[in-house]
């Protein structure tokens, strides 16, 4: 009885026990089971959106491809190709597909709003396109490149030139996307990265059987023979009738031109390369030179032709540059340049500018100052080369300094580096600091940077027998004429000048100063004109054309040497006439002379401007210890002859250059 009742104690104090402690236990025990549960529940959830998420992703990697090669082969158009592969059918029906087809029309949405901003990326659905942070700025300054205001276009121009941080697609973009004005807005700028410049398009194939010389010919032919000389007609006929061989036969010293000075007889028997491309580009230059022959040369495909030409002969470097000159005659016509960007031919100067060699640079530089209409309101004809600034600058141009060179000399070779003829034989790039192909460009463009300079070319031959056309007989007043329209298209006499001559460039110059003092008109020229170098210039005559005996370079005087005789009554005149102008408008006038011969080819030692000759009779006359071809050639750029330039040219710009 006792055990029973101890028993029946226990049993009750472990029940009571029991109660006491399961409603605590409950309590405890209930939310961690329902946490436990959430966590499964998010867990799966979170597992099963990261798989689906990741299928998606390679889905949609799968299914969209954006072609990376659509602006390679596009260029300019401003849309995007997306190919699509076609969904599984197994996977079109249920939750799965529903899911997949409102994201892929998200992606759709955002792929077509891009598409809207690259074909109109300035309209107002640009604030509410969702573009990358890192992209903003490439379609800000887009836009900002579009805008009405001149300044801010200018200035979106120059912060584009300025990026180099960009990654390879975001050039690309501003390539496509960009207009005309700002692609060659960028092309001049100095600093522009090549990115931005799309590669030419493809060019057409050529006819079955056909080449490009035969192209060029048909080309040729197919130019109207109305408004042209007789020289025009003349190359026109001897590039369609003669063969390479009968061409070089026929004209066997015809290329050794090019400003080495008075010429050497070249080798009847060597053929020049590509003679007979050289001579229909010679005729087609001319061609363009007259407005409405340019846009026969762009409706018979001469762009594309003449990029084929320009691409197949990298090695020859006169057959570029006459094929720039086209291009830049034909930029000078404004309706054509929507064709000339069209066609590549920006991206090909934007590169040539950015050559080391100064007659491609120039050539290029030419080409685009007629192309931006955005900067440049001069025009620069044939044979006209800025050679300083060649690209957009932000320095101001206060005055004008003009080289003209004289009888056989050229625009750039003139005015080269005494002892040039291992460098131009080697075609090697130099230390510019040590050696220069053209000091004007190299020297006094960072002596005067507030300058700009200008180089004109014309031609010129000792005889008639070398001469590059035959029936060409243009007089020093017929050249001043020319050479004056061409220099006020180019916006010469605006600014304050000073003019710098070479021989007959000497004389040149002269008769335009004459010329333009009769046209009131031109007052304006006369009026900035501050002063002028003459370097050997023949004022009163040269015995050049005394030594007529030696028929292998004499022969048959060219109308330019029987000018220079010292009984020339228009040589006389225009000394007379001259001086007096010139004491009448206060001109500062510096004149240098050689006091060493010349050699013309191996048998003929001349003096060719003696002192007597070339002592204008105002301003100092200084002689220099050499002869009529160095004569300015500075040896270097702490010479003499170059020194006392650049004090001349300062001391007479003084009061232009500090206002």
């Amino acid at each position: 009885m006792h055990l029973k009742r101890m028993s029946l104690g226990a049993y009750c104090v472990i029940c009571c026990r029991r109660i006491g402690t399961s409603a605590p236990r409950l309590r405890s025990h209930t939310p961690w089971r329902n946490i436990r549960n959430i966590i499964r529940l998010t867990g799966s959830l979170i597992l099963g959106g990261s798989l689906f998420f990741t299928y998606e992703v390679l889905a949609l990697k799968k299914s969209v491809t954006l072609d990376t090669q659509v602006v390679e082969r596009e260029k300019m158009k401003s849309y995007i190709y997306v190919h699509t592969v076609s969904a599984d059918k197994v996977e079109s029906h249920g939750l799965v597909w529903q899911a997949r087809k409102e994201l892929h029309k998200a992606v759709r949405k955002v792929l077509a709003a891009s598409a809207r901003v690259l074909r109109s990326p300035f309209a107002d659905t640009f604030s509410t396109v969702d573009i990358e942070d890192h992209d903003c700025a490439v379609w800000l300054l887009l836009r900002k490149s579009r805008e009405d205001s001149k300044a801010a276009r200018l200035e979106a121009v120059r912060e584009l030139s300025e990026a180099h941080h960009w990654h390879d697609y975001q050039y690309r973009i501003i390539a496509q996307a960009c207009d005309p004005r700002t692609l060659i807005g960028l092309a001049r700028s100095k600093e522009s990265d090549r990115r931005f410049f799309l590669p030419p398009p493809p060019l057409p194939s050529l006819k079955e059987d056909s080449s490009t010389e035969e192209e060029l010919r048909h080309l040729l032919a197919s130019l109207p023979q109305t408004e042209i000389d007789e020289c025009l007609q003349y190359f026109t006929s001897l590039a369609l009738s003669e063969s390479s061989q009968s061409l070089a036969a026929q004209k066997g010293g015809l290329w050794c031109f090019g400003g080495n000075g008075l010429p050497y007889a070249e080798s009847f028997g060597e053929v020049p390369s590509a003679t007979v491309e050289m001579f229909c580009l010679e005729a087609v230059v001319k061609h363009s030179e007259i407005p409405s022959h340019c846009d026969h040369i762009e409706a018979g495909g001469g762009l594309q032709l003449l990029q084929r030409l320009y691409q197949l002969y990298k090695d020859c470097p006169k057959v570029q540059r006459n094929i720039m000159r086209i291009i830049g005659n034909m930029a000078l016509n404004e309706h054509l340049h929507p064709a000339i960007v069209r066609s590549g031919w920006v991206s090909i100067m934007a590169e040539a500018l950015k050559s080391y060699h100064i007659m491609e640079a120039s050539h290029a530089a030419r080409t685009l100052a007629n192309l931006d209409r955005e900067t440049v309101c001069e025009k620069y004809q044939d044979g006209v080369y800025v050679l300083h600034p060649q690209c957009r600058t932000s320095q101001p141009i206060k005055a004008d300094v003009l080289f003209i060179h004289g009888l056989m000399g050229a625009a750039f070779k003139t005015w080269r580096q005494h002892d040039s003829k291992r460098a131009l034989t080697e075609n090697v790039v130099v230390d510019e600091n040590r050696y220069t192909t053209c000091w004007p460009k190299t020297w006094l463009a960072k002596d005067c940077p507030a300058l700009r300079i200008i180089s004109v070319e014309y031609d010129t031959s000792l005889s008639d027998w070398r001469a590059r056309c035959p029936m060409e007989r243009k007089s020093i007043a017929f050249r001043s004429n020319e050479l004056l329209s061409k220099l006020r298209a180019a916006g010469v006499g605006d600014r304050p000048v000073i003019w710098i001559s070479h021989s007959m460039g000497g004389l040149l110059v002269k008769k335009m100063l004459l010329e333009a003092s009769r046209k009131p008109e031109l007052s304006a020229l006369i009026n900035n004109t501050r002063g002028m170098i003459f370097y050997s210039v023949p004022h009163h005559g040269s015995r050049l054309a005394e030594y007529s005996v030696n028929i292998r370079y004499l022969l048959f005087p060219s109308l330019e040497v029987k000018e220079l005789s010292k009984d020339s009554p228009a040589l006389k005149k225009l000394q007379d006439d001259f001086v007096e102008f010139a004491k009448d408008k206060n001109f500062q006038v510096l004149n240098f002379v050689e006091t060493q011969p010349t050699f013309i080819g191996r048998m003929i030692k001349l003096h060719i401007v003696p002192v007597e000759s070339a002592d204008l009779g105002i301003g100092d006359l200084i002689p220099v210890d050499v002869n009529h071809l160095d004569i300015c050639k500075p040896k270097t750029k702490d010479a003499f002859l170059y020194q006392r330039t650049l004090q001349f040219i300062c001391e007479t710009l003084a009061r232009d250059l500090k206002n």
